[in-house]
């Protein structure tokens, strides 16, 4: 993988972590908190993930190609609770991860 191609993978990880840390505040502002539940959660989840994802990367770790597999996992899980829910900030969430979830699938390849 180039230098660029890492690049954008870090900045996807990123992105995804701001979108989830945004989607997770905003949900637990919902007023149904349990049908929020499991969208809480997988934001936390992927939010942490994507950032620990973008530091191996950015320190060249030997486990960085594992770790983004891992990533682009909670990534899709994230991304598919976040599309059950009308709320804009899901929705936004689910687009982020989504491409986070592409982009470290490339780079775990």
């Amino acid at each position: 993988m180039s230098h660029e191609q890492m690049q954008q993978c870090i900045e996807e990880c990123l992105r995804c972590m701001q979108a989830c840390n945004r989607c997770y505040s905003a949900c637990l502002e919902e007023d149904d908190l349990k049908m929020m539940k499991e969208c809480i959660r997988l934001d936390r989840e992927c939010a942490d993930l994507c950032a620990f994802a973008a530091h191996a990367m950015s320190i060249n770790s030997s486990y960085a190609k594992q770790i983004c597999k891992a990533c682009a996992d909670i990534c899709e899980a994230c991304g598919r609770e976040c599309q059950k829910h009308k709320h804009d900030h899901c929705r936004q969430c689910a687009d982020a991860c989504f491409r986070c979830a592409e982009a470290c699938r490339a780079m775990a390849a």
